[in-house]
């Protein structure tokens, strides 16, 4: 008999914990902030790479990494065509450059920094917008050895997608701003 009431003592103990925990996390209003980025990008989504004539590599690398972002954190669906879409997100690389952060003791550089500065604008169910991210990525070469196309590519690759991880929390930002404007305006009406 014992063991009965003590058993419903804990299992009423282990409720009241947990209906507390989710009143104090739903009364507070508490939100991750991947929630609001996601009200930006909704729906399917048509990604357009505005393409750099002198390197179009480049525009590529941009449109794979905002891919991955697109899928991996917005967890939306891409399509093929802008028809099809709910959301168009229209990259352009606005600026990727490489320059030398250490020599060696022989003169020879042995440290670089890409760096890549990219524009994105937006236009979805909860209207349009533009943005800048940048992000950059340091990588050392062998000694006296020079850059070459398969290092830089991969360079450009991980410094546009440090670079595009930045949209997640511009478009959160942007959209609490919103939210929290839209409030207040409610609450004075």
């Amino acid at each position: 008999m014992k063991s009965i009431l003590n058993t419903r003592k804990v299992f009423l103990m282990l409720f009241a914990f947990h209906l507390g925990l989710v009143v104090i996390l739903t009364g507070c209003g508490y939100k991750p902030s991947s929630s609001y980025a996601k009200k930006k990008i909704q729906g399917n989504v048509y990604v357009h790479v505005v393409i750099d004539l002198e390197e179009p590599k480049n525009s590529v690398l941009v449109k794979d990494a905002l891919n991955e972002i697109v899928v991996g954190q917005f967890n939306n669906k891409l399509v093929s065509k802008r028809s099809l879409a709910d959301t168009v997100l229209t990259v352009q690389p606005a600026s990727i450059d490489t320059q030398e952060l250490q020599k060696d003791e022989d003169g020879y550089v042995n440290l670089y920094r890409t760096n890549v500065n990219i524009t994105v604008s937006y236009v979805g169910p909860n209207g349009k917008g533009t943005t800048s991210v940048s992000g950059s990525y340091d990588f050392s070469v062998d000694d006296g050895s020079t850059i070459s196309d398969a290092k830089r590519f991969e360079a450009i690759k991980i410094a546009s997608s440090k670079a595009l991880e930045e949209i997640v929390s511009k478009f959160a930002i942007e959209s609490f701003k919103k939210d929290k404007v839209d409030g207040d305006e409610n609450k004075t009406k």
